[in-house]
């Protein structure tokens, strides 16, 4: 009997180390990699929050993907209606801005240089690679926490990551290093190795879409012919002052040129936007950057986006990508409050 009982306690206490073991943070980093390494396609759909102290921008979020080349990402803004659309295929990458029948094309490795919250694998490479990773295991599944790589926005360090039993995403929270929540994701469903076929990935196609006759009246709404209201940033380096303005017309509106000197020069050009008569691309040099309201376009010395009707260009030779997109931001948060 004795015999027994101790082969039983032995099996016992093997059964239970060898399930520790496929639970253990090794075991699930490894899962988490094969998982990637298996996947040729998938479809996800989500809410996005982006939060700005007491303000929240509302995303509705569509992500297709196949063979790790291809990505469009439809990000309806469910405050306002504006829907924009970042493409990635053979030909390069674009945002497209279907209110103003407009794209802009960019020569850009996105989406491999910083972390993007509503993309898997670009979630699953951080977790591999983090080197201060925190792991959890709880009754509804595993959660991470690890570091977040915004290059472009210092502000964004650490990041939450959800996962329930079966390793399925459920939720991303970006923070903070005060750890104050900026963005947050939840998945509401993810359907990998779907087929999707090629043509989810033509601009062409995509194009055609955009030209429904239905969508014609709220093109119509996006448009402005004057700046009644000159938006000066809430954020201005120290050092720095206001030293000229100037408005002047053009064919199709106005434009508003404000010059900034001192320590940290730099400007900040305002103008009217109009819905183009047939989709028009315009080559640009930069990365596509959500910028609470609107995906804007930020390169080394600049950031340009277009919200509420009016198109913003700031500009700055001495100012690092992230001092622009902190002024940028004060003035996207006076834009919406008006």
């Amino acid at each position: 009997m004795r015999k027994v009982y101790l082969s039983g306690l032995i099996i016992f206490v093997l059964s239970f180390l060898f399930g520790c073991a496929n639970d253990s943070e090794a075991s699930i980093v490894k899962k988490i990699n094969k998982n990637l390494e298996n996947i040729e396609s998938y479809y996800l759909n989500g809410d996005l929050t982006i939060h700005n102290k007491d303000d929240e921008y509302n995303y509705k979020v569509d992500v297709y993907y196949k063979d790790d080349e291809y990505y469009r990402v439809n990000l309806l803004n469910k405050d306002n209606d504006h829907e924009q659309v970042i493409l990635k295929n053979d030909d390069g990458v674009y945002v497209i801005t279907p209110s103003l029948n407009k794209s802009f094309k960019f020569q850009s490795n996105w989406p491999n240089d910083s972390s993007q919250i509503y993309l898997i694998a670009s979630l699953y490479k951080d977790i591999f690679n983090s080197k201060e990773r925190v792991f959890e295991k709880s009754e509804d599944g595993y959660r991470f926490d690890i570091e977040a790589n915004y290059p472009n926005n210092s502000n964004l360090v650490k990041q939450t990551i959800v996962f329930d039993k079966d390793l399925n995403l459920k939720s991303v929270d970006v923070y903070n290093d005060n750890n104050v929540l900026q963005m947050s994701i939840k998945f509401n469903s993810i359907e990998i190795d779907k087929d999707i076929d090629d043509s989810i990935f033509n601009l062409e196609n995509i194009i055609t879409k955009l030209e429904d006759p239905e969508k014609s009246k709220d093109q119509e709404d996006t448009s402005v012919s004057s700046i009644d209201d000159i938006i000066y940033p809430l954020y201005i380096p120290t050092g720095t002052v206001l030293t000229d303005e100037e408005k002047v017309s053009k064919n199709d509106g106005e434009r508003v040129i404000l010059t900034f000197d001192g320590e940290k020069p730099f400007i900040l050009v305002e103008e009217t936007v109009s819905v183009e008569e047939e989709f028009s691309i315009v080559p640009t040099y930069g990365d596509p950057y959500l910028l609470y309201d609107t995906i804007a376009t930020i390169s080394d010395n600049s950031i340009n986006w277009i919200s509420n009707g009016i198109e913003y260009y700031l500009v700055s030779d001495v100012m690092s990508q992230i001092e622009l997109v902190e002024i940028a931001s004060s003035v996207t948060q006076i834009n919406e409050s008006k």
